[in-house]
């Protein structure tokens, strides 16, 4: 951080803004503060503000950003600043795109302004202020963006470092009052790491809809474009510029209401679709409900060999609508809804109709867009079946964007090949930070570690995935924290890297609660974190915890809910709802979910504490209750309602568990529910796996004694990553793979083990992920006291019960045979023969 000159009083302030700061934002001279410096620029000083000038030639977005920032200052300092469209006041802030803003450009000529930085380049901008820019102006603070969006991004990261947190309004995140905002200095930003960033909306039926339903859009009773408004407006603040709207049959298509698409242009937001929705058609609503609405008859079969006219038309009418809008168009076919795509029973003569559809569809975006296909943003997403036929040697054009997907649970499938890297659509990512479907949906919480999405995401950026991210955010709430981490990364990949990914949580929560409770705060989310990858709290009956692994569980849990719950008490007041929706109910509900379930197993086990069991067992489903009432109705009066549900589709895991004392329960609370199956017909509630098994010795992968790397990486320690908390990676990704007959060259690691001579076994915990490619393992080469290799490799890519077992757990394992016949030291080798293997537990078990 830069040494500031500024007063004594002043420089505490500016410490803690510049802390809030990105990397790149604290390596520029671009400082806040709340007294005046030579040169600095009054935003707001003895109770006026400054005015703020735009150019009505300039895109909507612009007018709609700096209205946003009025209100920001306001929020801050109780003053709004006057808009304006031609200069009057003596210190203004002009926020324009180049091109489009004739004060801005007249800066440019007359060489008052340089902006060859931004010139040209995708979503830039520069902040700097300029003397007497004008006659009668003294001072000018300039927000120049070198396209629509790169205007918009820099008023919301001005506002940002003000204090404003992009979740003001999607968290109630209130700002500190300020009574005077000086800005001195400049900025200016690089292209964003990822070109298109964005989220997915979906599962909604159990959140936002009902919520918008409610509150926003009551004249529709749908999602509708005044909550899009608000969904874009906090797309723009977290510098992302990509939806996949909500698609579930509650919801109305994203097109059928026609201003949806116009407020999203207004937003500057381009439209995509998911994997299931081809060419912009969101086929739950507008094939299965819709279709008669616009076409005035039934639609036929939902296959493309024998139903090619219909779905083409279908299809065409979409682009038809969508030439005046920006968007990111999904090519391909699967079922109606997430479900395989219907045709010939032989896979290979399936990969022929893809290509054929493939064609088809470019050449409806080719006539429509007048523009060649290869001109046009294009994504192809290999997900569930279509990997397979992809895999087959489907043949796909090569400036089509590949979206690899992780396995619905935070481990990303694959990734480019040598040869797929050097395609010109490049590659993204599609993410998910909620999911319905099997082993077990998590639709309830987000309790997906910063440390996994930086490792991961990282990893796929290293690979080429650069082009697009995307991530599956559920109802926007309760991801605030995993979500903005996700797109700040996609912003700047190199400002938290997975090593530094941890350190992100307190970042964030100083950012909102400020500095003297975040450390506490911090240790908090993060442990809620460490918990959850060993089980999250919506797999709670899919595992059984071994009794003293349970135990060990449940006092964390409670631990937990209890600093929690000391912490509330130092909560200033206007900061309440936000410290609630942020980190209580997530944690709470965390350990609630815990005890609840942990205390009903405990009642049938201790028959002589069944009752006192059976009783804390209903306390914690009864408070879960209490917290999601306060959630829904409790705030803003009523501002949330309907957006946290704590049974998504009923299931079982969200009930009042069997208890030995049935006579603790009372009213409604015994009663079963019906699944809801729209989407998934068979809910398993159990899976008969046992987990937490304990270990004569468990030693952290990072605890080695020694370790080996080779030129060009190293191997790094990662923090909240893995069982444990701890783990340790090759890095960079891009490093060589090794096969057996080299593990010599390998980097290693070595660990010491004190055991008593006899049979064990070694068992090596790792992260779930996957080998990056195709020609790629995830292998270890081990040698115990110098004894024969033996090696072993984690990769599992079948969806079999080994891996809804690891994904569960929260770890995949490799067991090996230990004989030890000497007392003393036993030395344990162990080569890293891939990248993208992150090793977190040495454990040593009883054979």
């Amino acid at each position: 951080m830069k040494q500031l000159t500024l007063r004594m009083h002043v420089l505490t302030f500016t410490a803690i803004m510049l802390l809030l700061l990105p990397a790149a934002a604290q390596q520029t001279g671009l400082r806040i503060s709340e007294q005046t410096t030579a040169n600095s620029f009054p935003l707001l000083a003895s109770g006026r503000s400054a005015k703020i000038l735009t150019d009505t030639a300039d895109a909507r977005v612009v007018q709609i950003a700096a209205k946003a920032f009025c209100n920001d200052i306001a929020l801050l300092t109780g003053i709004e600043p006057d808009m304006q469209h031609e200069p009057t006041g003596k210190y203004t802030v002009i926020a324009g795109t180049i091109g489009h803003n004739k004060w801005i450009d007249a800066l440019v000529a007359s060489k008052r302004l340089n902006v060859t930085a931004i010139q040209g380049k995708w979503e830039c901008f520069t902040i700097t202020t300029i003397q007497q820019p004008f006659p009668g102006t003294a001072q000018a603070l300039i927000i120049a963006g070198s396209d629509r969006r790169g205007t918009a991004f820099g008023i919301f990261h001005l506002s940002r470092m003000l204090g404003v947190s992009p979740w003001v309004w999607w968290a109630d995140a209130t700002p500190q009052k300020k009574k005077q905002l000086y800005v001195s200095g400049s900025y200016v930003s690089k292209e964003p790491s990822v070109k298109y960033r964005g989220i997915f909306i979906n599962d909604e039926d159990w959140g936002l809809f009902p919520w918008a339903k409610r509150t926003m859009d009551t004249d529709v009773q749908n999602i509708g474009p005044k909550t899009y408004a608000k969904v874009f407006e906090l797309l723009l603040r977290l510098k992302a510029n990509y939806i996949w709207p909500a698609m579930h049959d509650s919801t109305k298509a994203f097109y059928y209401y026609k201003q949806n698409p116009k407020v999203a242009d207004d937003y500057a937001i381009a439209i995509g679709g998911s994997h299931c929705e081809p060419m912009l058609r969101n086929n739950v609503c507008e094939w299965e409900q819709t279709f008669e609405e616009e076409y005035n008859k039934k639609p036929g079969e939902w296959r493309y060999d024998i139903n090619k006219d219909e779905i083409y038309k279908y299809w065409d009418d979409r682009i038809k609508e969508a030439v005046n809008y920006e968007s990111v168009v999904t090519i391909g076919m699967r079922g109606v809804h997430d479900g395989g795509m219907p045709g010939p029973k032989d896979p290979d003569e399936k990969v022929k109709l893809l290509e054929n559809i493939i064609t088809d569809q470019r050449g409806i975006l080719q006539t429509n867009f007048k523009r060649p296909a290869e001109m046009l943003p294009q994504i192809f997403v290999p997900y569930k079946e279509v990997l397979s036929l992809y895999r087959r040697g489907m043949k796909l054009p090569d400036d089509i964007t590949i979206i690899w997907p992780d396995e619905n649970f935070g481990y990303i499938r694959q990734l480019s090949t040598p040869a797929e890297q050097q395609r010109s659509g490049g590659s993204g990512v599609y993410y998910h930070l909620s999911y319905l479907g099997g082993p077990h949906d998590y639709t309830w919480l987000a309790s997906t570690a910063p440390s996994l999405i930086a490792y991961e995401m990282t990893k796929a950026y290293q690979f080429g995935a650069k082009r697009l991210w995307v991530v599956n955010v559920g109802d926007i709430k309760p991801a605030e924290l995993e979500t903005q981490f996700f797109l700040d990364l996609a912003w700047d990949i190199n400002a938290w890297t997975p090593e530094k990914a941890q350190e992100y949580v307190l970042h964030w929560v100083t950012q909102h609660f400020g500095k003297t409770l975040a450390p506490e705060m911090a240790a908090i989310k993060n442990e809620y974190y460490r918990l959850a990858q060993e089980a999250k709290p919506e797999f709670m009956r899919m595992l059984t915890f071994v009794p003293a692994a349970r135990a060990v569980r449940l006092a964390a849990y409670t631990k937990l809910y209890q600093r929690t719950a000391a912490l509330k008490k130092q909560i200033p007041v206007n900061q309440l709802n936000a410290f609630f929706e942020l980190i209580e109910y997530p944690v709470k509900g965390a350990s609630l979910i815990n005890q609840k379930i942990i205390y009903a197993q405990m009642s049938h086990e201790f028959p002589l504490h069944a009752k006192e069991f059976s009783f804390k067992s209903k306390q914690a489903y009864d408070e879960i209750k209490r917290l999601t009432h306060h959630y829904n109705t409790g705030i803003e009066n009523g501002k949330w309602n309907g957006i946290i549900s704590d049974m998504p589709r009923n299931l079982a895991v969200f009930g009042m568990p069997v208890v030995a004392a049935p006579e603790v329960l009372e009213g409604s609370v015994n009663k079963s529910v019906v699944y809801d199956r729209r989407y998934l017909d068979r809910t398993v509630d159990s899976f008969g796996v046992q987990t937490g098994q304990a270990s004569l010795l468990s030693i952290p992968a990072t605890a080695f004694k020694n370790k080996n790397e080779i030129a060009t990486e190293k191997i790094i320690s990662i923090n909240g990553l893995g069982t444990g908390g701890k783990s340790i990676s090759r890095y960079p990704f891009t490093g060589a793979s090794f096969k057996k007959d080299e593990y010599g060259k390998a980097p290693y690691v070595e660990y010491e083990l004190s055991v008593n001579p006899g049979e064990y076994e070694l068992v090596l915990k790792c992260l779930p992920t996957h080998a990056i490619h195709k020609g790629r393992n995830l292998g270890m080469a081990i040698s115990i006291n110098d004894a024969a290799i033996q090696f072993v490799d984690i990769d599992n890519p079948q969806e079999d019960k080994r891996w809804k077992t690891d994904i569960l757990r929260g770890y995949s394992e490799s067991t090996l045979p230990l004989h030890i016949t000497n007392k003393g030291i036993t030395k344990v080798r162990i080569y890293l023969l891939d990248t993208g293997l992150a090793l977190s537990k040495v454990d040593v078990r009883n054979n």
